[in-house]
């Protein structure tokens, strides 16, 4: 065997060998399986692994924006005319989130925090200073003491007289930095003054600045990765108490800070809420990239907020049969002390178009109404969020007080918020060094495939030049025989001379002449 045709062999030896363990391995998904087993091990809240310190403190920067709804015909809606209210905003804050205390429990498989927000003006992102400009709205401490008396004529009729000797009306007007952060009501400080459980401050954000919602356990994720950042307990409790069926009450998924990798599209996502005292779920809508992270978009869908003839799950946050909102509408009273505080999405973005006719200036638009999730469903890491909220109250005609008699009930638009989030340039430095790895060692037996298919195109070229030189040096040999025996049979030898046998010096004389035409 030449070393020529030993080359060949052991290049189609190769060629096999890289072909069969590379489609071995595709169709066994060794590799993918590897890397999916990696991440799962990797993304765990536990101390030293690679989302710990960005769980404690998320490095993107988060905006809170604030847009209020400014009632410009109070004196004709309580005439019965339809209200008219123009936006206002955004007055935006950045939000610094973080969280303290935290600690590992039940060996290690849990962790509990207390997640602390603080909030900071942005005045080149608003539209103007809170502590200056006014807006006029809805009373909310007005009306959060008339529904607490609704069913007490006696009282009602003297808390009317308080509040016309007050001058608290069922509209008020005050400044965006009060309504958000605190003001002194009159009439709640006069009821503070006799009943000291009553708060004589107001303000929708009152309180919630520096402080936390009570102390959370999350899952580790280290048992399973799907339960990776699920809220076990809120305030020491695997379910709240505010609904009237077990599954309304129940605790599940996540706070919306953390999500388990390698997410599919037909999942739904669970999110627990304290703002809206539950939990709800958002489902994938589209993929979507940002910053060049691929990333898949959950949203809530419609039947999260139905009404209960719409979706028969969500009957249980009725608060009673005839307490039943209709569709797009939550009422959050049991959780806001009585106060008919209502929740919506924004401009009632997927609620009943009645609610949206009932209101001139309401205009919504998914674009700027959604609540979203932008999710890297290899690790579940967040690249983008927009988390909208509408504040509403819930107003109508209450027994025992006059100002009341010409309403009919209608959800009285007060604000919605916008909290948002992009992830930054660093964190998404490192999340495409993550996915950059995660593709190269998923994708290696194609690349072992390729190094294969590229050894039997060598392998097939040999081949054919090996043939071609065969059929060369054999078309060589042809010709050499051929030419030999048509010389041989056209010529003879014969002696030159007599001298032949006598010449002894010179050898033999032989001279070649044509053969004879024995037929001539």
């Amino acid at each position: 065997m030449t070393r020529r045709s030993c080359a060949i062999y052991a290049v189609g030896l190769i060629c096999a060998s890289l072909l069969v363990v590379g489609l071995g391995l595709i169709v066994g998904q060794v590799f993918r399986t590897f890397m999916q087993e990696r991440l799962k091990k990797e993304i765990v809240l536990v101390e030293g692994s690679r989302v710990f310190e960005s769980w404690k403190t998320p490095p993107p920067p988060v905006y809170m924006e604030y847009f209020f709804f400014n009632v410009t015909n109070v004196d004709q809606f309580l005439k019965g005319s339809k209200p008219e209210v123009t936006q206002v905003g955004p007055y935006t804050y950045r939000e610094y989130r973080y969280k303290e205390n935290v600690t590992m429990v039940e060996n290690g498989t849990r962790v509990s925090a207390y997640n602390t927000k603080s909030f900071v003006f942005l005045s080149d992102k608003s539209v103007g200073d809170p502590t200056v400009d006014s807006i006029t709205t809805v009373n909310i401490p007005a009306w959060a003491v008339m529904e607490k008396l609704k069913n007490n004529f006696f009282k009602a009729s003297f808390i009317s007289i308080m509040m016309n000797n007050l001058g608290s009306g069922l509209f008020t007007t005050r400044t965006v930095d009060e309504l958000l952060w605190g003001y002194e009501d009159p009439l709640l400080a006069r009821l503070s003054s006799s009943s000291p459980d009553v708060e004589k401050v107001f303000g929708l954000m009152y309180k919630k600045n520096g402080t936390n919602d009570g102390e959370f356990v999350y899952h580790t994720g280290q048992q399973n990765y799907m339960d990776y950042g699920r809220v076990e307990t809120w305030k020491g409790k695997s379910n709240v108490s505010f609904w009237t069926s077990t599954q309304s009450n129940s605790i599940n998924g996540s706070d919306g800070s953390a999500f388990h990798p390698l997410l599919n599209k037909d999942e739904r996502l669970y999110i627990f809420t304290p703002d809206l005292c539950r939990s709800i779920y958002m489902e994938f809508e589209k993929e979507v990239e940002v910053k060049g992270i691929p990333a898949y978009r959950f949203t809530p869908p419609r039947s999260v907020l139905a009404s209960k003839e719409e979706n028969p799950a969500n009957e249980g946050f009725c608060i009673s049969p005839q307490e039943c909102l209709g569709t797009g509408l939550l009422k959050v009273s049991p959780c806001r002390k009585g106060a008919p505080v209502v929740a919506s999405f924004p401009h009632f973005h997927l609620a009943d178009p009645k609610y949206v006719s009932a209101i001139k200036g309401m205009s919504p638009q998914g674009e700027h109404h959604q609540t979203y999730l932008d999710l890297n469903p290899t690790t579940g890491v967040i690249v983008r969020a927009n988390k909208r909220a509408q504040v509403n109250i819930l107003m109508n005609k209450i027994s025992g007080f006059a100002k009341t008699r010409a309403l009919k009930e209608i959800i009285f638009p007060v604000m919605f918020l916008n909290e948002s989030v992009v992830i930054d340039d660093a964190s998404a430095a490192r999340v495409h060094k993550l996915l950059l790895i995660v593709t190269l060692v998923s994708n290696f037996p194609l690349i072992i495939v390729g190094m294969g298919a590229i050894m039997l195109a060598v392998f097939i070229l040999l081949l054919y030049r090996s043939r071609q030189q065969k059929n060369e040096a054999k078309r060589v040999v042809f010709t050499k025989a051929l030419y030999a025996t048509a010389t041989e049979d056209d010529t003879s030898y014969s002696p030159v001379s007599d001298k032949e046998k006598d010449d002894s010096q010179n050898g033999t004389y032989i001279g070649l002449t044509a053969k004879a035409d024995p037929q001539a």
